[in-house]
């Protein structure tokens, strides 16, 4: 009888290192490893040759930058995704991704599961259980760390008795995820609140004693509220971000250190880095500003709200976020232009901004005394905007002084 096939999420890492040789072993199973390279920085041939070693029957490595940026970053850039106005769901856009390569892998193997590292805690356990069932609903759901309950002195054990490598870094108090829009940092001292995050946690930014003492300028340009140049320069958006992630970095741009709810009911303290993500945002949502009516930018920022936290709760496949997909795609056709940001001592600072599509009229706004704008007009305006208050006002007036007339 043939075994039963499981395709696994594999970073090479100590725990999905341990969890592949404990699949094979306690599901009595062949083990297929799929590694997505999304900007992590790893060694894609390095991971390859260790699942090898561990016996995996197949393995997939997927350069899947271009499809991560194009597919799930600028969509987020066009929805100003920010979790609690503040982390740019890097990690929680990668998750459905994986997990979507993942179900294409076991469709294309004839597998029967699929597994994943998450844990019972977390945000990521619902990202991808709930993509994974949503394409494949055959497909069984393995997530070894919800059922072991084994410590990481443990799992360091176990991973020793059978032959598993334990890297260096495996004594590292903390857990990072990284991809090329952001990196997460946990664990350690900053499950402390009150505790600031030691330097040594952070990879991509400057601390602010380091950074330039000079400012640094930097233009970018949009079209259809993609980032499309940097300076002038054409370039594709993974070019852009990646050019952007050291320029801000340098200047200690992006670190990010928030209280957040978590899907699962919990709070935790969160520490990013996300340099491009908090530059290319800021610049995105200030060009919308010039752009877009008040009516229009009003209501987007309910959509944009619910974009995110969709993403971040793992409802990438829910039929809302596809219809506010629609609106919001509809929104960045006049989204083009530039944006110009000052990079200084862990700020980035819009300071310009241009648009074919501006709809902001200097005849106008300017108080020069030969603007176009008929301050006549004004008084009629004021009279009706004002008239509901107006009239409010005046019957709580009345109210009031009705009882010294009756006295």
């Amino acid at each position: 009888m043939a075994k039963k096939k499981v395709v696994l999420a594999y970073s090479g890492g100590l725990d999905t290192s341990v969890m592949l040789k404990w699949i094979q072993e306690q599901y009595e199973s062949d083990v297929i490893s799929v590694t997505l390279d999304v900007g992590q920085g790893k060694d894609m041939e390095a991971i390859e040759e260790k699942a090898w070693k561990l016996g995996v029957l197949n393995h997939y490595s997927i350069d899947a930058k271009e499809e991560f940026v194009s597919g799930y970053v600028v969509p987020a850039i066009k929805a100003n995704a920010l979790y609690m106005d503040t982390y740019p769901v890097s990690s929680s856009l990668s998750r459905p991704l994986i997990a979507s390569k993942l179900v294409e892998v076991a469709e294309k193997e004839g597998a029967q599961a699929v597994a994943h590292r998450c844990t019972g805690k977390g945000n990521d356990q619902v990202r991808f259980d709930i993509t994974i069932k949503s394409l494949n609903q055959d497909l069984e759901v393995i997530a070894p760390v919800r059922e072991w309950n084994m410590t990481r002195d443990k799992e360091i054990e176990w991973a020793k008795e059978h032959g598993v490598p334990v890297p260096v870094t495996a004594d590292s108090p903390y857990s990072v995820d990284q991809n090329l829009w952001g990196r997460s940092i946990e664990c350690g001292v900053l499950e402390h609140p009150d505790v600031e995050p030691p330097s040594e946690v952070y990879e991509w930014t400057a601390p602010i004693e380091e950074t330039p003492d000079e400012p640094e300028y930097v233009t970018i340009g949009f079209e259809e509220g993609a980032p499309t140049s940097l300076n002038g320069v054409k370039m594709s958006t993974l070019e852009l971000i990646e050019k952007v992630q050291i320029i801000a970095g340098k200047h200690g741009v992006g670190r990010i250190d928030h209280m957040e709810d978590r899907i699962v009911g919990l709070k935790s303290r969160e520490v990013y880095e996300a340099p491009a993500a908090t530059v290319i945002l800021k610049a995105h949502a200030d060009l919308e500003k010039m752009v877009l009516t008040r009516h229009e930018k009003l209501f987007k920022r309910h959509v944009d709200h619910e974009w995110a936290v969709l993403t971040y709760t793992g409802l990438w496949m829910d039929p809302l976020k596809e219809a506010l997909d629609a609106f919001i795609d509809k929104t960045q056709e006049r989204v083009m232009g530039e944006v110009k940001l000052k990079l200084f001592k862990g700020n980035a600072q819009v300071v310009g901004r241009s648009s074919p599509f501006s709809l902001y009229d200097l005849s106008l706004a300017t108080y020069d005394i030969d603007t176009t704008f008929d301050q006549k007009a004004a008084v009629g305006f004021i009279e009706l905007w004002g008239l509901p208050t107006v009239t409010a006002w005046t019957l709580k007036k009345k109210a009031k002084a009705a009882p010294l007339l009756h006295a």
